[in-house]
């Protein structure tokens, strides 16, 4: 049986995660995930698995010199932890940034699903993207 987190170690875990991503350290944000976890940006075809996750992030993290996961709001319904931040960022010299909402399921200690929702064309201009990093890493 697999032991269930409590409501604040759920937004520990929340915490931890915007800790690896400001440590730009990819492979910690791949291992925070069950090894069949999802991670789902809504507007792209989900990730399935440890190692795809890692792929998907570290790729994201070509060019990344900084990242900042900052929480507006963090909180958990119904089992489920809810994030609402704005991710700011400098990419090969350029600042940007992007408001989100993240939404985390998990299976114990780990993230068994996290969806993110943003404005997919908006990231892709604060970023300085002609291309999608997306097809990057299929």
């Amino acid at each position: 049986m697999t032991t269930q987190l409590s409501d604040e170690q759920k937004i520990a875990k929340g915490r931890e995660m915007a800790a690896a991503w400001k440590a730009l350290d990819w492979r910690k944000v791949a291992d925070m995930f069950a090894p069949h976890g999802v991670l789902h940006s809504m507007m792209v075809e989900p990730v399935v698995g440890r190692e795809a996750v890692f792929k998907r992030v570290s790729g994201l993290g070509d060019g990344l010199e900084s990242i900042t996961l900052s929480y507006l709001h963090i909180g958990v319904i119904d089992g489920i932890l809810y994030i609402e931040r704005l991710d700011e960022f400098v990419i090969r010299g350029r600042s940007g940034s992007a408001p989100v909402v993240g939404v985390l399921e998990f299976d114990g200690p780990l993230i068994k699903v996290w969806r993110e929702y943003y404005d997919r064309a908006h990231l892709l201009k604060a970023m300085g993207l002609i291309e999608d990093f997306d097809s990057k890493t299929r």
